[in-house]
Protein backbone atom coordinates (compact mmCIF):
# COMPACT_ATOMS: atom_id res chain seq x y z
CA UNK A 1 0.00 0.00 0.00
CA UNK A 2 1.64 3.18 -1.31
CA UNK A 3 1.17 6.68 -0.02
CA UNK A 4 -0.18 9.86 -1.74
CA UNK A 5 2.75 12.07 -1.92
CA UNK A 6 0.86 15.14 -1.63
CA UNK A 7 -0.29 13.79 1.86
CA UNK A 8 3.32 12.90 2.70
CA UNK A 9 4.13 16.78 1.85
CA UNK A 10 1.14 18.10 3.73
CA UNK A 11 2.00 16.20 7.09
CA UNK A 12 5.58 17.00 6.84
CA UNK A 13 4.92 21.06 5.87
CA UNK A 14 2.34 21.18 8.47
CA UNK A 15 5.18 19.61 11.06
CA UNK A 16 7.81 22.29 9.65
CA UNK A 17 5.20 25.37 10.10
CA UNK A 18 4.33 24.29 13.51
CA UNK A 19 8.00 24.21 14.56
CA UNK A 20 9.01 27.32 12.86
CA UNK A 21 6.20 29.20 14.41
CA UNK A 22 7.39 27.74 17.75
CA UNK A 23 10.76 29.13 17.22
CA UNK A 24 9.67 32.79 16.21
CA UNK A 25 7.58 33.02 19.21
CA UNK A 26 10.19 31.53 22.05
CA UNK A 27 13.20 33.60 19.92
CA UNK A 28 11.29 36.46 19.67
CA UNK A 29 10.70 36.37 23.84
CA UNK A 30 14.67 36.03 24.74
CA UNK A 31 15.73 39.66 24.65
CA UNK A 32 12.35 41.07 26.04
CA UNK A 33 12.97 38.73 29.29
CA UNK A 34 16.38 40.17 29.04
CA UNK A 35 14.47 43.63 29.60
CA UNK A 36 12.30 42.08 32.52
CA UNK A 37 15.81 40.82 34.35
CA UNK A 38 16.25 44.31 35.63
CA UNK A 39 13.62 44.87 38.07
CA UNK A 40 12.89 40.92 38.19
CA UNK A 41 14.80 38.43 39.78
CA UNK A 42 14.97 35.36 37.81
CA UNK A 43 13.25 32.67 39.81
CA UNK A 44 10.42 35.46 40.25
CA UNK A 45 10.49 35.68 36.35
CA UNK A 46 10.29 32.23 35.43
CA UNK A 47 7.42 31.70 37.88
CA UNK A 48 5.71 34.59 36.38
CA UNK A 49 6.16 33.71 32.61
CA UNK A 50 5.15 30.17 33.16
CA UNK A 51 2.11 31.27 35.21
CA UNK A 52 1.02 33.22 32.06
CA UNK A 53 1.73 30.79 29.96
CA UNK A 54 -0.78 28.16 32.30
CA UNK A 55 -3.06 30.48 33.05
CA UNK A 56 -3.70 31.69 29.31
CA UNK A 57 -3.75 28.51 27.88
CA UNK A 58 -6.12 27.25 30.48
CA UNK A 59 -8.39 30.25 29.35
CA UNK A 60 -7.90 29.08 25.76
CA UNK A 61 -8.99 25.66 26.78
CA UNK A 62 -11.97 26.93 28.62
CA UNK A 63 -13.04 28.69 25.39
CA UNK A 64 -13.04 26.18 23.27
CA UNK A 65 -15.03 23.96 25.19
CA UNK A 66 -18.02 26.91 25.36
CA UNK A 67 -17.51 27.50 21.81
CA UNK A 68 -17.23 23.93 20.81
CA UNK A 69 -18.68 21.09 23.25
CA UNK A 70 -18.79 18.73 20.97
CA UNK A 71 -15.25 18.42 19.68
CA UNK A 72 -13.24 15.37 21.21
CA UNK A 73 -9.59 15.80 22.24
CA UNK A 74 -7.59 13.18 23.56
CA UNK A 75 -6.48 13.62 26.58
CA UNK A 76 -6.17 9.89 27.99
CA UNK A 77 -2.98 9.23 29.00
CA UNK A 78 -1.30 5.67 30.71
CA UNK A 79 0.07 6.06 34.21
CA UNK A 80 3.82 6.07 32.49
CA UNK A 81 2.51 8.72 30.39
CA UNK A 82 1.90 10.86 33.68
CA UNK A 83 4.87 10.21 34.89
CA UNK A 84 6.95 11.17 31.93
CA UNK A 85 5.19 14.21 31.66
CA UNK A 86 5.72 14.80 35.05
CA UNK A 87 9.29 14.78 34.62
CA UNK A 88 9.31 17.08 31.59
CA UNK A 89 7.61 19.62 33.17
CA UNK A 90 10.34 19.33 36.26
CA UNK A 91 13.40 19.46 33.94
CA UNK A 92 11.83 21.77 31.46
CA UNK A 93 9.92 23.88 32.96
CA UNK A 94 11.42 24.58 36.55
CA UNK A 95 14.50 23.73 36.34
CA UNK A 96 15.47 25.00 32.96
CA UNK A 97 13.41 28.73 33.47
CA UNK A 98 15.79 29.52 36.15
CA UNK A 99 19.06 28.65 34.64
CA UNK A 100 17.91 30.60 31.62
CA UNK A 101 17.43 33.78 33.70
CA UNK A 102 20.91 33.42 35.89
CA UNK A 103 22.58 33.25 32.37
CA UNK A 104 21.26 36.00 31.04
CA UNK A 105 22.10 38.00 34.03
CA UNK A 106 25.60 37.54 33.13
CA UNK A 107 26.21 37.72 29.18
CA UNK A 108 24.62 39.53 26.18
CA UNK A 109 21.03 38.82 25.40
CA UNK A 110 22.51 38.42 22.00
CA UNK A 111 24.80 35.62 22.45
CA UNK A 112 22.79 34.26 24.88
CA UNK A 113 19.76 33.85 22.20
CA UNK A 114 22.36 32.37 19.83
CA UNK A 115 23.65 29.95 22.37
CA UNK A 116 20.38 28.59 23.18
CA UNK A 117 20.98 26.24 19.76
CA UNK A 118 22.95 23.84 21.87
CA UNK A 119 18.94 22.98 23.13
CA UNK A 120 18.65 21.45 19.58
CA UNK A 121 22.17 19.07 19.86
CA UNK A 122 21.56 17.86 23.40
CA UNK A 123 17.82 16.86 21.99
CA UNK A 124 19.13 15.74 18.72
CA UNK A 125 21.91 13.58 20.76
CA UNK A 126 19.37 12.31 23.53
CA UNK A 127 16.62 11.08 21.12
CA UNK A 128 19.57 9.32 18.73
CA UNK A 129 21.72 8.15 22.17
CA UNK A 130 19.13 7.45 24.42
CA UNK A 131 15.47 6.88 23.29
CA UNK A 132 17.12 5.10 20.01
CA UNK A 133 15.25 7.58 17.42
CA UNK A 134 16.98 7.55 13.36
CA UNK A 135 19.49 10.35 13.00
CA UNK A 136 21.18 10.40 10.16
CA UNK A 137 25.03 11.93 8.81
CA UNK A 138 23.42 15.01 7.91
CA UNK A 139 21.56 15.63 10.81
CA UNK A 140 25.10 14.96 13.01
CA UNK A 141 26.99 17.53 10.40
CA UNK A 142 24.34 19.97 11.16
CA UNK A 143 24.66 19.27 15.21
CA UNK A 144 28.66 19.32 15.09
CA UNK A 145 28.50 23.37 12.97
CA UNK A 146 26.24 24.29 15.89
CA UNK A 147 28.71 22.75 18.75
CA UNK A 148 31.29 24.63 17.83
CA UNK A 149 29.04 27.78 16.72
CA UNK A 150 28.25 27.23 20.75
CA UNK A 151 31.51 26.86 21.98
CA UNK A 152 32.62 30.62 20.19
CA UNK A 153 30.06 31.83 22.02
CA UNK A 154 30.95 30.35 25.58
CA UNK A 155 34.25 30.59 25.50
CA UNK A 156 36.09 34.25 25.88
CA UNK A 157 39.44 35.05 24.71
CA UNK A 158 41.35 34.49 27.75
CA UNK A 159 40.12 30.90 28.00
CA UNK A 160 38.18 30.79 30.67
CA UNK A 161 34.69 29.83 30.39
CA UNK A 162 32.11 32.04 30.80
CA UNK A 163 29.80 31.25 33.84
CA UNK A 164 26.42 32.45 31.83
CA UNK A 165 27.37 30.33 29.03
CA UNK A 166 27.37 27.70 31.43
CA UNK A 167 23.73 28.25 33.14
CA UNK A 168 22.76 28.54 29.44
CA UNK A 169 24.02 25.34 28.51
CA UNK A 170 22.46 23.48 31.52
CA UNK A 171 19.14 25.14 30.50
CA UNK A 172 19.46 23.32 27.25
CA UNK A 173 19.96 20.19 28.68
CA UNK A 174 17.20 20.55 30.89
CA UNK A 175 14.89 21.43 27.91
CA UNK A 176 16.55 18.65 25.92
CA UNK A 177 15.24 16.39 28.07
CA UNK A 178 11.75 17.67 28.53
CA UNK A 179 11.02 17.61 24.58
CA UNK A 180 12.62 13.90 24.56
CA UNK A 181 10.41 13.24 27.46
CA UNK A 182 7.21 15.38 26.07
CA UNK A 183 7.21 13.33 23.18
CA UNK A 184 6.29 10.27 24.72
CA UNK A 185 3.07 12.08 25.15
CA UNK A 186 2.52 14.07 22.68
CA UNK A 187 -0.60 12.29 21.11
CA UNK A 188 -2.40 13.72 23.73
CA UNK A 189 -4.34 17.49 23.78
CA UNK A 190 -1.07 19.84 23.24
CA UNK A 191 -3.22 22.30 24.55
CA UNK A 192 -3.11 20.35 27.92
CA UNK A 193 0.19 19.42 28.17
CA UNK A 194 1.29 23.10 27.86
CA UNK A 195 -1.21 24.10 30.53
CA UNK A 196 -0.28 22.20 32.95
CA UNK A 197 3.51 22.62 32.40
CA UNK A 198 2.97 26.18 33.00
CA UNK A 199 0.81 26.31 35.77
CA UNK A 200 2.90 23.91 37.93
CA UNK A 201 5.66 25.59 36.91
CA UNK A 202 4.93 28.76 37.87
CA UNK A 203 3.62 27.52 40.91
CA UNK A 204 7.02 26.12 41.66
CA UNK A 205 9.12 28.94 40.64
CA UNK A 206 6.52 31.43 42.24
CA UNK A 207 6.69 29.58 45.81
CA UNK A 208 10.25 29.60 45.58
CA UNK A 209 10.33 32.93 45.12
CA UNK A 210 8.42 34.14 48.33
CA UNK A 211 9.77 31.20 50.67
CA UNK A 212 13.33 32.97 49.57
CA UNK A 213 11.44 36.42 50.21
CA UNK A 214 12.78 37.50 46.75
CA UNK A 215 10.77 41.44 45.48
CA UNK A 216 8.03 41.73 43.17
CA UNK A 217 8.17 44.01 39.99
CA UNK A 218 5.63 46.56 39.73
CA UNK A 219 2.24 45.65 38.68
CA UNK A 220 2.49 46.73 35.07
CA UNK A 221 5.85 44.38 34.57
CA UNK A 222 3.86 41.54 36.11
CA UNK A 223 1.36 41.94 33.49
CA UNK A 224 4.08 41.75 31.04
CA UNK A 225 5.65 38.68 31.92
CA UNK A 226 2.55 37.01 31.98
CA UNK A 227 1.50 38.42 28.24
CA UNK A 228 4.92 37.47 27.66
CA UNK A 229 4.93 33.65 29.12
CA UNK A 230 1.56 33.34 27.56
CA UNK A 231 2.74 33.67 23.87
CA UNK A 232 6.96 32.86 24.44
CA UNK A 233 6.52 30.05 26.14
CA UNK A 234 2.35 28.79 26.04
CA UNK A 235 1.64 29.10 22.49
CA UNK A 236 5.20 28.45 21.95
CA UNK A 237 5.09 24.82 23.38
CA UNK A 238 1.40 24.27 21.92
CA UNK A 239 2.74 24.39 18.65
CA UNK A 240 5.79 23.10 19.64
CA UNK A 241 3.94 19.68 20.66
CA UNK A 242 2.05 19.51 17.37
CA UNK A 243 5.27 19.35 15.53
CA UNK A 244 6.86 16.88 17.49
CA UNK A 245 4.04 14.40 16.37
CA UNK A 246 4.95 15.25 12.69
CA UNK A 247 8.82 15.56 12.73
CA UNK A 248 9.51 13.65 15.41
CA UNK A 249 12.30 15.04 18.56
CA UNK A 250 15.56 15.27 17.14
CA UNK A 251 13.95 17.08 13.32
CA UNK A 252 11.49 19.25 15.52
CA UNK A 253 14.68 20.68 17.71
CA UNK A 254 16.74 21.11 14.77
CA UNK A 255 13.81 23.50 13.33
CA UNK A 256 13.34 24.88 16.28
CA UNK A 257 17.16 25.62 16.62
CA UNK A 258 16.38 29.01 14.70
CA UNK A 259 14.63 30.74 17.49
CA UNK A 260 17.75 32.03 18.80
CA UNK A 261 18.39 33.48 15.30
CA UNK A 262 15.30 35.36 15.78
CA UNK A 263 16.27 36.71 18.92
CA UNK A 264 19.76 37.35 17.93
CA UNK A 265 18.01 40.03 15.76
CA UNK A 266 16.13 41.58 17.97
CA UNK A 267 18.95 41.83 20.80
CA UNK A 268 20.88 43.82 18.54
CA UNK A 269 18.03 46.30 17.62
CA UNK A 270 16.69 46.59 21.08
CA UNK A 271 20.22 46.77 23.19
CA UNK A 272 22.26 48.59 20.06
CA UNK A 273 24.89 46.27 20.41
CA UNK A 274 27.80 45.92 17.94
CA UNK A 275 27.85 42.37 16.20
CA UNK A 276 31.32 40.97 17.12
CA UNK A 277 33.84 38.62 15.03
CA UNK A 278 32.98 35.83 17.21
CA UNK A 279 28.97 36.38 17.22
CA UNK A 280 29.30 36.42 12.98
CA UNK A 281 30.77 33.52 13.10
CA UNK A 282 29.06 31.64 15.58
CA UNK A 283 26.20 32.46 13.55
CA UNK A 284 27.61 32.16 10.16
CA UNK A 285 28.27 27.79 11.67
CA UNK A 286 24.99 27.95 13.58
CA UNK A 287 23.30 29.06 9.90
CA UNK A 288 25.10 25.95 8.24
CA UNK A 289 24.12 23.58 10.92
CA UNK A 290 20.45 24.33 10.90
CA UNK A 291 20.43 23.87 6.85
CA UNK A 292 21.86 20.61 6.96
CA UNK A 293 18.64 19.80 9.61
CA UNK A 294 16.12 21.39 7.35
CA UNK A 295 17.20 19.86 3.75
CA UNK A 296 17.63 16.61 5.01
CA UNK A 297 14.98 13.68 3.13
CA UNK A 298 14.51 10.03 4.54
CA UNK A 299 12.82 7.16 2.80
CA UNK A 300 12.88 3.78 2.61
CA UNK A 301 10.35 0.57 2.70
CA UNK A 302 8.70 0.41 6.43
CA UNK A 303 6.48 -1.66 7.56
CA UNK A 304 3.57 -0.45 10.74
CA UNK A 305 2.58 -3.59 12.93
CA UNK A 306 -1.28 -3.51 13.78
CA UNK A 307 -1.88 -1.09 16.95
CA UNK A 308 -5.06 0.39 18.79
CA UNK A 309 -4.40 3.99 20.36
CA UNK A 310 -6.05 7.43 21.09
CA UNK A 311 -4.68 10.65 18.85
CA UNK A 312 -5.68 13.22 17.02
CA UNK A 313 -5.30 12.41 13.48
CA UNK A 314 -6.60 13.32 9.51
CA UNK A 315 -7.88 10.68 7.29
CA UNK A 316 -4.63 10.32 5.63
CA UNK A 317 -2.94 6.97 4.56
CA UNK A 318 -2.33 5.79 8.32
CA UNK A 319 -5.80 6.45 9.03
CA UNK A 320 -7.54 4.80 6.80
CA UNK A 321 -10.58 3.74 9.00
CA UNK A 322 -14.65 3.46 9.77
CA UNK A 323 -16.36 5.52 12.87
CA UNK A 324 -18.48 3.77 15.41
CA UNK A 325 -19.79 7.13 15.96
CA UNK A 326 -21.78 9.97 13.96
CA UNK A 327 -19.31 12.01 12.56
CA UNK A 328 -19.60 15.28 11.25
CA UNK A 329 -16.57 15.40 8.83
CA UNK A 330 -14.29 17.31 11.02
CA UNK A 331 -10.57 17.03 10.36
CA UNK A 332 -8.84 16.58 12.67
CA UNK A 333 -10.00 14.48 15.30
CA UNK A 334 -9.97 12.32 18.20
CA UNK A 335 -11.10 9.03 19.18
CA UNK A 336 -9.98 5.37 19.74
CA UNK A 337 -8.93 3.79 16.29
CA UNK A 338 -6.76 0.69 14.87
CA UNK A 339 -3.98 0.77 12.49
CA UNK A 340 -4.14 -2.18 10.09
CA UNK A 341 -0.20 -3.95 9.33
CA UNK A 342 0.67 -2.20 6.39
CA UNK A 343 4.27 -2.01 4.27
CA UNK A 344 4.42 1.08 2.30
CA UNK A 345 7.34 3.45 1.26
CA UNK A 346 6.99 7.62 1.07
CA UNK A 347 9.10 10.23 2.87
CA UNK A 348 8.70 10.27 6.30
CA UNK A 349 10.07 11.64 9.85
CA UNK A 350 10.08 9.49 12.95
CA UNK A 351 6.62 10.45 13.57
CA UNK A 352 4.12 9.02 16.05
CA UNK A 353 4.10 6.53 13.42
CA UNK A 354 7.26 6.02 12.34
CA UNK A 355 9.32 4.82 15.16
CA UNK A 356 11.13 1.84 13.44
CA UNK A 357 14.48 0.48 13.48
CA UNK A 358 16.74 0.65 10.62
Amino acid sequence: MGRDPSTALNDSARGISYALLAAVLFGASTPFAKMLLRETPPITLAGLLYSGSGVGLSVWIALRAALRPSRRHASHWRAEEIAWLGLAILAGGVIAPVLLMSGLRQIPAASASLLLNLEAVFTALLAWCVFRENVDRRILLGMIAIVVGGTLLAWPARLELSGGAMWIAAACACWAIDNNLTRKVSSGDPLHIAALKGLTAGAVNLSLAAHLGLSWPAPALISGAAMLGFAGYGVSLTLFVLALRSLGTARTGAYFATAPFIGAVLSLLLFRHMPTPALLLAALLMGIGVWLHLTEHHEHEHAHPRERHIHSHRHDAHHQHEHDFEWDGQEPHDHEHVHEPVTHSHPHYPDNHHRHEH
